[in-house]
C-alpha cells in the first residue's frame, strides 16, 4: 500500500532537538520509525531489552535509548541517551507533529462531487475531506464521514454512520455501520500534575477482502501502523488498539479487545469477549477460547482458554478437578 502522510510535519534540525549531542549531518527532514522499519537517515527508539533482537538488526541512523541497553544497537546507529525513552519520544513527536496528539475535526469536509466519483454510490449526508480517493463500484452509506487523504479501494462497501480517518484500504473491503477507524489511540505519559499525551502519527492499513462488523473501533498506529491482514473478519464491537498487527485469514468474534502493539499471526481464531494484552506475539493457527485473557506469548498451532489463558487440555483438566471437589 502506498504511504500517505496524514500529519503536517515541521522541519527542525536534529541538533536543535538534541542540543547536547554532536551530529556529523545536521539533518531536519528525518523520519521517526520503529526499530524494524527504520532505515538510513531515520530516528528510532529502543526502550526495553524485550526488543533486543529488533535493535540488533535496525538500520536506523539515530536511536533514543537508555545507557544500559545501548550495546545492543549497531555501531553505525548513533545512540541518544535519555532517562525516559517514551517521554522523550513523546516530546519529540509533539514538536515535529504538533497536530497528532488530538483528533482535530477535518474542516475540509464537503459533499462529494458527482463528476469526480461517477462510479461510486453515496447515501444521504455523506461528507468527504480533501484528497480522498474512493475506488470504482464502491458504496458509502448515509451520514458517513471520510476524512482527508483517506484512500478506499475498488468494490468496497462502507456502512452508515462510519468515520474513517488516517486510513488506507484495499479492495473488496466491507465496513459495517457505526465503525470508527483511524482515530487516536490511548497513549500518554503519566506525570505528577498532568498527563502528557503521546502523539500518534501512524495510520491504519486494511488489506483486501477484510470485513469489519458494526461498532468496531480501530486505532491508528502511534509511530508505526495498525494493520488488518487480507481476508480477516472482525465481528461486532471489536477494539483494535494502536500498532496492533492482525494477520491474514483470521476470525475475531464479538467484543474481543487487543491492547497496543500486539502481533497476531495468520489463521487465528478468537472467541467472543477474549482479551489480548499489549506487546504480545500470538502465533499462526492459534485458537483462543471465548472469555480468555491472553497475558503471555502463544506459539504457533496452540489452543488456549481461560484467564490467564492456558492450553485447552490443561484448562479442561483443572475445571474437572474443581467440579469434583
Amino acid at each position: 500500500m502506498k504511504k500517505v502522510n496524514f500529519f503536517k510535519k515541521k522541519l527542525i534540525k536534529i541538533s536543535i532537538l538534541f542540543p547536547k549531542e554532536k551530529f556529523e549531518n545536521d539533518v531536519s527532514n528525518f523520519n521517526i520509525k520503529p526499530l524494524e522499519e527504520a532505515g538510513f537517515g531515520d530516528l528510532t527508539f529502543f526502550d526495553s531489552i524485550k526488543y533486543k533482537n529488533l535493535a540488533l538488526k535496525t538500520k536506523a541512523s539515530y536511536c533514543l535509548t537508555k545507557d544500559r541497553i545501548k550495546q545492543f544497537l549497531p555501531s553505525k546507529t548513533k545512540c541518544i541517551i535519555v532517562e525516559n525513552v517514551l517521554f522523550e519520544l513523546a516530546k519529540l513527536l509533539k514538536k515535529i507533529y504538533p497536530y497528532a496528539d488530538i483528533d482535530y475535526p477535518d474542516l475540509s469536509l464537503k459533499k462529494p462531487a458527482k463528476n469526480k466519483f461517477n462510479k461510486v454510490k453515496f447515501g444521504n449526508n455523506v461528507l468527504l475531506g480533501k484528497n480522498v480517493k474512493v475506488g470504482k463500484n464502491s458504496i458509502i452509506g448515509s451520514n458517513s464521514i471520510i476524512e482527508q487523504n483517506v484512500s478506499i479501494g475498488d468494490n468496497c462497501i462502507i456502512g452508515s454512520n462510519v468515520i474513517i480517518k488516517n486510513t488506507i484500504m484495499g479492495k473488496n473491503v466491507v465496513i459495517q455501520d457505526n465503525c470508527k477507524i483511524g482515530l487516536k489511540g490511548f497513549g500518554f505519559i503519566p506525570l505528577k500534575d498532568k498527563n502528557f499525551k503521546f502523539p500518534h502519527i501512524g495510520s491504519v492499513l486494511i488489506n483486501d477482502e477484510v470485513e469489519i462488523a458494526s461498532g468496531c473501533t480501530i486505532d491508528r498506529g502511534s509511530v508505526g501502523n495498525t494493520i488488518i491482514g487480507k481476508n480477516t473478519y472482525l465481528d461486532n464491537q471489536v477494539h483494535v488498539a494502536h500498532n496492533v498487527k492482525i494477520g491474514s485469514n483470521c476470525m475475531i468474534a464479538g467484543q474481543v479487545g487487543f491492547a497496543g502493539s500486539s502481533i497476531i499471526g495468520n489463521n487465528v481464531l478468537i472467541g467472543g469477549q477474549a482479551g489480548v494484552s499489549g506487546h504480545l506475539n500470538v502465533g499462526d493457527n492459534v485458537k483462543i477460547g471465548g472469555g480468555s485473557g491472553v497475558v503471555k506469548n502463544i506459539k504457533d498451532n496452540h489452543v488456549v482458554m481461560g484467564y490467564p489463558a492456558i492450553p485447552l487440555k490443561e484448562f479442561i483438566k483443572n475445571n474437572k478437578i474443581k467440579n469434583d471437589e
